[in-house]
């Protein structure tokens, strides 16, 4: 059992948990996520770990409430435990010293950004980032983020705050500028890592996306998170989540995330309905 010591909300049905995991946080490295279970009956699903502290045993994560098992998971509160915490699991980003590199996040990915940006700063890279929204009320870690940058752009849909437009828009400003990345990563939803990819496809920028496809086990048993990448089949739980955006087949990666769409809702409408009763 992990419980739960701190809990936040940081944007409409965005929030943070600072849970017990000492075994987790003992290991964890940037780019790693775990694999939840709340109860005996509850279903497997991963995050990603935003932060970890090796001295008191915890990890933090964040999370969007886009289905039953996170909707459950935000109703959990401060005391109250959860049963199962897998992890770390998958392969750490590669972080490099002395390099620019841009880190880049989308709406809720850019929970997953954070510790590769503050690893890249720890290394002694310069980090330049980009975080982004669809309005200013969704945007998350914009303190933290700037915290671990050199030097920090936000961005939203609407222009509510920051620069109107994508997180690619703010990226090809920069490369306008003459920013000369050595890495670009590109964390968030598909669309938009896929933007990112298209981006700076034509500069010849080193574009690395942490893929999120359907994931059951988190360890290569199931071939649920496969992915092609090159024209080869990878699984993204043990061969990523971290791949060459460049070489990844973004459309395939939309339509096997949209399988389980019809069941997931219906599931969510039932279990929201139960739970008002």
């Amino acid at each position: 059992m992990h419980k739960i010591l701190i809990k936040r909300e940081l944007a409409p049905k965005i929030k943070l948990l600072e849970v017990e995991a000492p075994e987790v946080a003992a290991k964890a490295q940037a780019g790693q996520f775990v694999i939840l279970r709340l109860d005996e009956n509850g279903e497997r699903f991963p995050l990603t770990l935003v932060d970890w502290n090796k001295s008191v045993g915890t990890i933090t994560l964040i999370f969007l409430e886009v289905g039953v098992s996170t909707e459950k998971l935000g109703r959990l509160k401060v005391g109250d435990s959860i049963l199962d915490v897998c992890g770390p699991l998958g392969s750490p980003s590669r972080i490099e010293n002395n390099c620019l590199v841009c880190v880049v996040g989308g709406g809720v990915g850019t929970a997953a950004a954070y510790p590769i940006a503050k690893a890249f700063k720890k290394a002694g890279s310069k980090v330049i980032s980009i975080v982004g929204a669809k309005t200013a009320n969704m945007l998350i870690l914009e303190d933290e983020m700037a915290k671990v940058s050199d030097e920090l752009y936000v961005s939203t849909d609407d222009g509510t705050k920051g620069q109107k437009g994508f997180v690619s828009d703010a990226l090809k400003r920069l490369i306008d500028k003459g920013y000369n990345f050595d890495v670009v990563y590109a964390i968030g939803p598909t669309v938009m890592m896929r933007a990112v990819a298209e981006t700076t496809r034509p500069f010849k920028i080193k574009t690395i996306a942490s893929l999120n496809p359907i994931m059951v086990d988190g360890m290569g048993m199931c071939g649920a998170c496969r992915v092609t990448v090159g024209g080869s089949t990878r699984f993204a739980c043990v061969d990523g989540p971290d791949f060459d955006a460049h070489q990844v087949d973004f459309g395939e990666l939309i339509k096997r995330q949209m399988c389980y769409c019809p069941e997931e809702k219906s599931a969510l409408q039932q279990y929201q309905r139960c739970s008002c009763k």
